[in-house]
């Protein structure tokens, strides 16, 4: 019986994918055998050490200890594309909120305060003070083109925009997904100064911590719209309060509430919303369930951020190892040696790596003793061993 502990709500489509007979799934379970996750910040948690795996129903990692969970061989599951979609297009309504100045009218209207008779004169007086501008024939800047990326570049080409974006590290299915109108920029500056609307689809790193910050405000077209639906700390707030003090940027639509812009007029601040839509929580739920399943019951990985990717079919009859141990020479051999010694033959071998974790996956025809496999798990290096 596998123990699965949920930090968050998590949809109970998803949960469905575990079969009653074989998980016991709980908030309050004590020693689990996975974390399930959506925002909860694990990094103020302590981590059980009965914990396998952890799985983030989601695409960001930043709530989630996850240089720790390497260092302990312990892979850490997401679930990118998954809520591609519903953030897609909270990034196509934010720049309509900004160009047409939505919220400012609306705010508008809702404070009139005269007679019915009085209304329609109010209001014709008014609107022009909210007059905007179209998105067709303006150019928008991206900055990442991931699954999300990728599908916002695509809708915004469909209403009639140019678009530019820059990825250096784009792979060939997302290459294949995207728009061949699309102009690819080759540096973040060339795209900055060359777009009137700029939306973000980075992960939070050491590399794009402030990325955009006083320098590069002034490579940008004056009153540029900037679209923040990817990672709070992209953008250096200090710098940014200062450009739209200026009106180098027109507009700043975000979904991370900061305490220094939350106030400011031409600043759009949304709760979080981005994968807030039932399908996507339903379609990481079931992603995430998915991934930690293959995981568990066949040692395999799919969608790991600190794992190499390995699948590979179980034989009938077949007792596997799932091993994980640092990425040095002789380990595959030292482990080969144990079983050998125990004259176990191995019946297959897959062997993976990814920085300084590898992972082995070997089939054996017969089952291994628990002290061949805690022979295993002293060797110098190894960090996980499990017989499924």
């Amino acid at each position: 019986m596998f123990k699965i502990k949920t930090m968050n709500a998590i949809s109970p489509i998803g949960l469905s994918q575990f079969p009653k007979e074989h998980y016991e799934i709980s908030s309050e379970i004590d020693h689990p055998d996975v974390i399930l996750v959506r925002s909860h910040d694990l990094k103020k948690d302590i981590i059980p050490t009965s914990i396998k795996a952890i799985g983030r129903a989601g695409a960001g990692l930043n709530n989630v200890p996850v240089k720790e969970m390497t260092q302990r061989g312990i892979p850490v599951f997401y679930t990118p594309g998954a809520n591609a979609n519903a953030v897609r297009e909270l990034v196509i309504a934010g720049m309509l909120l900004s160009c047409r100045n939505i919220c400012q009218a609306w705010n508008y209207v809702s404070h009139i305060n005269v007679s019915a008779d009085q209304l329609d004169a109010e209001v014709e007086k008014n609107k022009k003070q909210f007059v905007g501008f179209e998105l067709m024939g303006k150019t928008l800047g991206i900055i990442g083109l991931g699954s999300i990326g990728v599908k916002v570049a695509n809708a915004a080409i469909s209403l009639g925009m140019n678009v530019i974006g820059h990825d250096p590290t784009i792979t060939v299915n997302r290459a294949w997904e995207l728009s061949s109108q699309v102009k690819p920029m080759f540096s973040i500056d060339e795209l900055l100064a060359n777009a009137d609307f700029v939306s973000f689809h980075v992960p939070l790193t050491d590399t794009t911590r402030n990325m955009i910050n006083s320098n590069r405000f002034q490579i940008m077209k004056p009153g540029v719209t900037l679209l923040n639906f990817a990672r709070d700390g992209i953008i250096d707030n200090e710098a940014l309060l200062d450009a739209l003090q200026t009106k180098k940027v027109l507009s700043y639509v975000t979904d991370f509430p900061s305490a220094q812009l939350i106030q400011h007029p031409r600043v759009i601040s949304l709760p979080h919303l981005g994968a807030s839509t039932l399908e996507a929580e339903e379609n990481c739920a079931v992603m995430i369930a998915n991934q930690v399943r293959r995981f568990l019951e066949f040692g395999s990985i799919t969608n790991a951020i600190n794992f190499p990717s390995i699948e590979v079919p179980l034989p009938a009859n077949a007792i596997r190892l799932s091993i994980v141990n640092a990425n040095i020479p002789n380990m595959v051999a030292q482990i080969s040696s144990k079983l050998a010694d125990a004259s176990l033959n191995i019946a297959s071998l897959a062997n993976q790596s990814l920085h300084d974790i590898a992972y082995t996956l070997i089939d054996i025809n017969s089952t291994v003793s628990d002290i061949v496999l805690q022979q295993i798990k002293s060797i110098d290096g190894v960090l996980q061993v499990r017989m499924l």
